[in-house]
């Protein structure tokens, strides 16, 4: 998300996708208003000899909304990306607006044309609305591209970044004490997943659907929360379960030791986030992990990948729990 962030323009990009919606809007709502003294069918193509094709009022405003979004978002959105040159981006915005304004330009002078006609066959292109239109739209895309602002400007994103990077100049150690890790079961254990829930849902699917949906659902969940996401700074130990879910959250003054160890899920409890008596668990599989001791006497276990990467998660959280009690951080009982 920070990468995409990074390389769009958001203020730009919040204009290029709600503009041509809420214009789109405003079309429909005014050709609701004049609907009552609108012929029916609405005539669409014209020739010398008058109106020759037709179609029915919900087609008309339905297509004409959606021709307004997709032609605005099409070229608004050309003047996104911030690694095009900013006079490019300029020039992409106003064309979006003009072009944007000029099919509901359009639209509206074949509405006006018909209003108040019994037959659409006696109706025609008001040119006034057409005329006054397509200037407006013109110059209101000229003004556009001359008060776009198309450089980069420095955002709160920006400060967090110069803060980050004046910490760790001013802490060179600061980087080591900093662990961000994704643990998950063995590829083995999903197949089986695989085998005993989708295999049978596909079955249940020709007879009792929502069972069949509800499985997938189960299987899914379960699925999930056989990943967790491992977080280690000064702060302390932040495990979240499936990615997200913040199921450990121990301050590094709490901690009394952090151990690296082969464990059997079995013995604390099974896969996934397990609490026993005084032993809060989150382990993907049985393996490598960390056993960390509390100050008030509890002990939390949680999957750490690899051999080497459970000692670095361990090794870490002993030096942060070192340096709080130093700086006489108040253990969190």
């Amino acid at each position: 998300m920070g990468k995409f962030r990074d390389s769009v323009d958001v203020r730009a990009l919040r204009f290029a996708i709600g503009f041509p919606l809420m214009l789109a809007a405003g079309f429909v709502v005014c050709a609701l208003l004049v609907r009552p003294d609108l012929p029916e069918p609405l005539a669409v193509r014209w020739t010398d000899a008058g109106a020759v094709d037709f179609a029915p009022f919900t087609a008309v405003a339905g297509a004409g909304a959606a021709l307004i979004v997709v032609v605005g978002w099409a070229v608004l959105l050309q003047a996104v990306p911030l690694s095009r040159p900013a006079m490019m981006r300029r020039i992409m915005m106003g064309a979006g607006l003009s072009m944007s304004l000029f099919i509901t330009t359009v639209l509206a002078a074949v509405l006006v044309g018909q209003t108040g006609l019994p037959d659409a066959r006696e109706s025609h292109v008001d040119a006034t609305v057409l005329a006054l239109g397509s200037g407006a739209a013109l110059g209101l895309g000229v003004v556009m591209g001359f008060v776009f602002k198309a450089d980069e400007r420095w955002s709160v994103d920006d400060d967090l970044a110069i803060r980050q990077a004046l910490e760790r100049e001013q802490d060179p150690e600061l980087a080591r004490d900093r662990i961000s890790l994704w643990v998950h079961a063995r590829s083995s254990i999903f197949v089986m997943l695989g085998i005993a829930t989708l295999l049978p849902a596909a079955l249940l699917t020709l007879a009792v659907p929502w069972l069949a949906a509800l499985l997938v659902a189960a299987a899914l969940v379960t699925a999930a929360f056989l990943f967790a996401r491992i977080r280690v700074d000064r702060s302390g130990l932040r495990v979240f379960a499936a990615g997200f879910v913040r199921v450990m959250d121990v301050p590094a003054a709490a901690i009394d030791a952090a151990t690296p160890r082969e464990v059997r899920a079995a013995d604390f409890g099974g896969w996934g986030y397990r609490i026993h008596g005084n032993t809060t668990a989150l382990l993907v599989s049985s393996g490598p992990a960390v056993v960390v001791d509390r100050l008030d006497g509890r002990r939390l276990a949680v999957s750490g990948g690899s051999a080497a990467s459970a000692d670095n998660i361990a090794r870490t959280l002993s030096r942060v729990a070192d340096r709080a009690r130093r700086n006489g951080d108040a253990p969190a009982v």
